[in-house]
């Protein structure tokens, strides 16, 4: 399978300068790739291809106009064409049904918060015996080696984000034999606000809020770029400080997903998790705990972590009655409240906890063995009861001779 590994680069000051370079004209190139099947579009003219659109990069560059784009790789300027491709590819795709539905191919600008570029292998960057990497027509920039590469990467996409830091990103092909030991544990997740998740076993991890937690300081720092002169470098530099306040924020919760994620994989043979309409509840008024909280995030990593190290991942419906039913008796007696934590089950008076309650009905809905309570995975088969009606054909209308009614 392929993965992708993050590193954090510190470009000196000319490396800087080229990389902003390659961000323009990588723009520049998106730009008048999409400007071009516009008018082609507004004039009746044919669809303009990707071969046709290089042809015109390769003439562009021998205009005084467009000389400057000689000055990076042209490799970058090629796969900011094959972006253009793909991008044009995902919106024809939705309009089909083969994918969910993205809008139409937009003009980048040079405001936006986080600029790429990406390097294949015929680029011939590599990594120097002194751990430097080595991009065409940028230098050797110093890179901070957090771990190994599994295997030779395919490409490095060079990112910066809102906050002003460069990051390299490669794409490896991993060994699928990285599979862990077996283990016993079989375990459901009920994902949620009070607690960020609650397992079958009854064990509750609690929720960080790494957003509300920063909230003040992200207000004050708010505060200060809402009274800077539009356009002003002091504006600038208020605008980095809020961007790395939140940036704190994003690679706090990310660790604080990849931690749990990776602890639940090797503990546990089986996970399941219940799918959340998460676009639905952002809607709501709970839609900034529910950004905080980051669920979509925390389940991609528990499901690409589960395929590599040879777990099972299961995801059930969202329309699992799982906070309906009881898990000890399996009686539906109907959704209840939010503010209901801890109710008593009629039938078997059973004392349920609503969050490790649902955490037991996700490991029963996705077919996994539940040691808390030893109950079923499946109810058993239960035969009906006699006074129930059941359903039975119609029974036919009487003739008039049937009825015994004789005609004059």
């Amino acid at each position: 399978m392929q993965l992708r590994y993050g590193f954090r680069m510190y470009p000196n000051g000319p490396q800087r300068a080229a990389l902003t370079r390659a961000f323009g004209c990588a723009r520049v190139v998106f730009n008048d790739a999409l400007r071009a099947r516009e008018h082609a579009r507004a004039a009746g003219l044919p669809f303009v291809t990707l071969s046709e659109l290089s042809k015109r990069l390769t003439a562009a560059k021998k205009t005084p106009d467009r000389a400057w784009l000689a000055e990076v790789s042209s490799v970058i300027l090629q796969q900011s064409l094959r972006d253009f491709e793909t991008a044009y590819r995902n919106f024809f795709d939705g309009l089909e049904g083969k994918r969910p539905r993205t809008g139409a191919p937009r003009f980048k600008s040079r405001k936006n918060t986080r600029q790429a570029i990406r390097f294949t292998a015929n680029a011939k960057w590599k990594i120097t015996p002194g751990q430097k990497l080595r991009l065409p027509k940028v230098g050797d920039v110093r890179v901070r080696w957090s771990r190994a590469l599994p295997s030779t990467p395919s490409t490095v996409t060079v990112i910066k984000d809102s906050a002003g830091r460069y990051f390299a990103s490669f794409v490896v092909e991993t060994d699928p034999a990285e599979a862990l030991p077996p283990v016993t544990p079989e375990v459901g997740l009920d994902l949620g606000l009070g607690h960020f998740a609650v397992l079958s076993d009854g064990t509750k991890i609690a929720s960080p809020r790494f957003l509300r937690r920063a909230e003040k300081q992200l207000k004050k720092a708010q505060r200060v770029l809402a009274r800077k002169t539009t356009g002003s470098a002091n504006r600038s530099k208020a605008q980095l400080r809020v961007a790395r306040a939140h940036a704190r924020v994003a690679d706090a919760r990310r660790e604080f997903h990849h931690q749990l994620s990776t602890k639940l994989i090797r503990e546990n043979q089986a996970i399941a998790v219940e799918n959340l309409a998460v676009k639905g509840l952002a809607r709501t008024r709970l839609a900034k705990s529910v950004h905080d909280a980051g669920w979509s995030q925390f389940v991609t990593m528990l499901e690409y972590k589960a395929t590599r190290y040879g777990r099972t991942f299961v995801r059930i419906g969202r329309y699992e009655p799982t906070s309906q039913a009881c898990s000890s008796c399996g009686v539906k007696d109907g959704p209840k409240p939010l503010d209901v934590r801890v109710w008593t089950c009629t039938p078997c008076g059973a004392v349920l906890d609503r969050d490790g309650n649902a955490a037991v009905n996700i490991a029963k809905a996705a077919g996994l063995a539940v040691t808390a309570c030893q109950a079923q995975v499946r109810p058993g088969f239960v035969p009906a009861q006699r006074v129930e009606a059941g359903t039975h054909p119609k029974p036919r209308r009487a003739t008039v001779r049937q009825a015994g009614i004789v005609p004059r």
